[in-house]
Order: structure tokens, then sequence, then C-alpha cells
């Protein structure tokens, strides 16, 4: 798993799981499976009214979302070569929400964007000024909620 060649090897396959699920999910919204969920998410009882059910919506992308999940880790372990309940940290879950918050959330590519920042940022803090990237990290937060759509 250290081997020069794996790495390279899991990079792309895990490039190519990012672009299969971004093009997946541009599918999705894009269809009509996409629209009602949307109209769920706005107005699940008027959703209800004109007959749809609900449930199977959000559970088919419960499931869907259960198995990308899966697949990210099944990437994501080999390359860190071990994991511990520290990964599921609040601090971890506070970043990639800010990942978001900076890349924009009305967006499939934004997110994407906004972790690539988020972690550039990341590498050249905790190497120049480890002390001070929770600080930036908090401001960055403010200021995506504030500023940012």
């Amino acid at each position: 798993i250290t081997a020069p060649e794996t790495r390279v090897v899991l990079f792309a396959l895990s490039a190519l799981a990012l672009i299969g699920t971004l093009l997946l999910a541009r599918y999705l919204v894009g269809s009509k499976f996409g629209r009602v969920l949307t109209a769920i998410r706005d107005s699940e009882s008027r959703v209800m009214f004109i007959g749809y059910n609900p449930l199977w919506y959000k559970l088919f992308v419960w499931t869907l979302s259960a198995m990308l999940c899966a697949v990210a880790g099944a990437l994501y372990v080999p390359q860190v070569g071990i994991i511990n309940p520290s990964e599921m940290s609040v601090g971890n879950s506070i970043e990639i929400a800010i990942w978001v918050a900076v890349g924009g959330r009305g967006t499939l590519i934004g997110p994407v964007i906004g972790a690539f920042l988020v972690n550039l940022a990341k590498s050249w803090f905790t190497v120049s000024f480890p002390e001070y990237w929770l600080f930036f990290l908090g401001t960055l937060f403010i200021v995506a909620t504030l500023y940012l759509p």
C-alpha cells in the first residue's frame, strides 16, 4: 500500500469515483426524480397530496448515500493506512461543512472546489503556522457563512 505505484492507482481510482459521482448526481438532479426530490425538500405534504410517496424517494437517496460513503471509505482507508474513531471527530465534520460553505451549496462542483481550496490552505498553514490553523478555519467559516452565497 505504501508503494508509489499503489498510491497513484488509489489516487486515480479516487478521482474516477469523484467524477462518476458528480456525473451521477448531475443526472439525478436534472431528471424527474431530482425534481421530485426538490419538491420534497420544499413541501413534503404537497408532494404527498399530488400522489407521490416521499418515503421511497428518501429511502433511495439515503441508500445511495450509504453506498457512496462505503466506496469513499474503501478508497480512503488504504491511503491513510489505519482508521480510528478520531476520523469522525467534530473538528473533521466542521471542516467538511466549511468545504461546502466555501465552495457553495447550490452547485455540485462547488464543494469539490471548496475542499481543494481549504485543504490547500490547511497544507500551507499546518507547515508554516500550525498554531493558527484552527483560528483561520473559524474565520473562514464565519466569512463563508456571512458573505458567500
